[in-house]
């Protein structure tokens, strides 16, 4: 066996182009000035985050733009913005932002009532909305745990459903990923809400009990 077949496929990166430039150039237009939720990061850098989660992924550019974008709508002026993001950056894209609006105007609907629609749109997403909006959550529920640990339950008021609604509403998701088409984003989300959980405090122990009970029906022969 010679030495060049003993090395490792090439594997073809996604094109990466103008196109990919000019969204970003876009994003950070329309989102200047904007930051995460009651600090001075910038939003952009979320958005950058996800966009890379979505490339590391297997993603190609128009899910790279689609990444980067995917706050555009419901931040930056609802369904005209949609509009605009389908003349400019192509109908695949605009499907995929589309795919991870909850809402598309003002005043939004109540919060419940909304992801509760949102969670309905995530179960009949195609498989490229489905990685773009897991990426988003993913970096999202890494930055809460990751505050979480810095500042404890103080970060609950940055959130409209507070401590129950955040941790509901991310379990749920996570578990939807998961059931249809799970991948490596899926995976980490799914992992990530665990830490989380056992970070709080509330469904690590929950799962315990369950777990000690079955052990208990197990012992006594049931």
């Amino acid at each position: 066996m010679s030495r060049a077949s003993l090395k490792p496929p090439r594997l073809r990166p996604p094109h990466l182009g103008p196109r990919l430039q000019r969204a970003f150039r876009y994003a950070a237009e329309k989102h200047a000035g904007q930051t995460r939720k009651q600090s001075a990061v910038p939003y952009l850098s979320h958005l950058m985050a996800v966009a890379s989660l979505v490339l590391e992924a297997g993603g190609d550019e128009n899910m790279a733009i689609a990444a980067l974008l995917h706050d555009v709508v419901e931040d930056c002026g609802g369904m005209p913005r949609l509009r605009e993001v389908r003349k400019r950056f192509g109908p695949q894209v605009a499907k995929m932002v589309e795919g991870c609006t909850d809402s598309f105007g003002e005043p939004k609907p109540e919060w419940v009532e909304r992801k509760k629609d949102y969670l309905g749109e995530v179960k009949h997403a195609d498989v490229n909305t489905r990685l773009v909006s897991a990426s988003d959550k993913l970096h999202n529920v890494r930055t809460i745990l990751a505050d979480y640990r810095q500042h404890g339950e103080a970060i609950w008021t940055r959130f409209t459903g507070k401590k129950e609604g955040t941790l509901w509403y991310y379990r749920a998701l996570s578990d939807e990923y998961q059931r249809r088409s799970p991948n490596r984003i899926t995976r980490e989300l799914e992992i990530a809400v665990g830490e989380l959980e056992r970070a709080v405090g509330r469904k690590a122990r929950a799962r315990d009990g369950r777990s000690a009970k079955k052990k208990s029906a197990a012992n006594s022969g049931r």
